[in-house]
C-alpha cells in the first residue's frame, strides 16, 4: 500500500537538536519539531530566553530539554551533544542555526555612505566573532552530529545559511556575506561525504524574517522599509512562515534531498520590483 503523503512528513519520536534555539527562527525550527513529537534540545547562549521557550514547550507537552552553552565554545558545545544524545537515546535532527549580526554595512538604508562600515574601518574581533559563530560553529554542529548519526545509518541536518550566501548587501555587515558563503559550501561538501551513511545535509536559506537579530533591526521601521523595498513581495516574514520548510527538510518527505539550499525570501534574490 502507498503510504500516505503526509505520512511522510512524519517527526514523532525523532531525537532534534536546535542551536540559537532561544528565539527566532530557531524558536520557529523546536516549535515546529516539538508540536510534532519530536524530542528536542534547545541550545543557546541566551539563559532566560532559553528557559521561556523550554517551559512554554513543555506546558504543551513536548518532551523538550535545553542547554545553555555558547557555540563558538567547541568543547561546550560538544559536550552539550553528548548530553542531549544520552537525554534522547541518539540524534536524528540537527538544526545547526546559531547565528548573530555582522552590524551595519557600508550603507545606511537611504543609501548614504556609512564609514562604520567601510572596509578600512572594520574590527578584526568582530570579524572574528562572526566568522566563529555563523561559520565556525556549524563545523562544530555537523562533526558532533556525524558521529551521533554515522553509527544509526540515518540523519538530517538543516543548517540556516542566507540568501546572503548567494547575493551580497550593502545595508549588511560585510562579514556576514562570505560567512554564510562558508557555511552554504560547507553544506554541501558535508552532503558529499555523509550521503553514503544515510546522512542528508540541506540548507535553509532565509531572507528579510522579523527576528531579535541585530536587535529586533526589522521590526525598525526605516530598516524595515529598506528591506522591503528589494523584495518583490515587498514584505518581511515572521518566521511562523518558516516551519513547513523546517519540517519537509526533517523528515522522510525529503528523503532523497541532500546537498541543496532552499531559499525562501520573497523574491528577494530575483531583484527589486517596484
Amino acid at each position: 500500500m502507498t503510504t500516505s503523503i503526509l505520512k511522510q512528513f512524519d517527526v514523532s519520536g525523532l531525537a532534534c537538536v536546535v542551536t540559537g534555539a532561544a528565539s527566532g527562527i530557531g524558536l520557529a525550527y523546536a516549535e515546529v519539531m516539538a508540536e510534532h513529537g519530536a524530542r528536542v534540545s534547545l541550545f543557546d547562549f541566551n539563559a532566560a530566553g532559553l528557559e521561556a521557550a523550554t517551559q512554554r514547550l513543555g506546558a504543551a507537552g513536548a518532551d523538550v530539554r535545553s542547554e545553555v552553552v555558547d557555540v563558538t565554545d567547541r568543547r561546550a558545545l560538544e559536550a552539550a551533544f553528548a548530553r542531549s544524545a544520552e537525554a534522547h537515546g541518539g540524534l536524528d535532527v540537527l538544526f545547526a542555526n546559531a547565528g548573530i549580526d555582522a552590524g551595519p554595512g557600508f550603507l545606511t538604508p537611504d543609501n548614504a555612505r556609512n564609514p562604520d562600515g567601510a572596509l578600512e574601518h572594520l574590527d578584526e574581533r568582530h570579524w572574528d566573532a562572526v566568522l566563529a559563530t555563523n561559520l565556525t560553529s556549524v563545523f562544530t554542529s555537523l562533526r558532533a552530529a556525524a558521529r551521533l548519526m554515522k553509527p544509526r545509518g540515518a540523519g538530517s541536518i538543516i543548517v540556516t545559511t542566507s540568501n546572503a550566501a548567494v547575493i551580497n548587501e550593502a545595508i549588511v555587515g560585510t562579514p556576514y556575506m562570505p560567512a554564510k558563503a562558508g557555511a552554504a559550501s560547507l553544506v554541501r561538501q558535508a552532503a558529499m561525504e555523509l550521503a553514503r551513511y544515510g546522512i542528508r545535509v540541506n540548507a535553509i536559506a532565509p531572507g528579510p524574517f522579523a527576528t531579535n537579530i541585530a536587535g529586533g533591526r526589522l521590526r525598525n521601521p526605516a530598516d524595515r522599509a529598506a528591506f522591503q523595498v528589494r523584495v518583490p513581495m515587498h514584505r518581511v516574514a515572521d518566521t511562523e512562515e518558516i516551519k513547513p520548510l523546517a519540517l519537509y527538510l526533517a523528515s522522510r518527505a525529503s528523503s532523497f534531498m541532500t546537498g541543496a539550499q532552499l531559499v525562501i525570501d520573497g523574491g528577494q534574490m530575483l531583484g527589486r520590483v517596484d
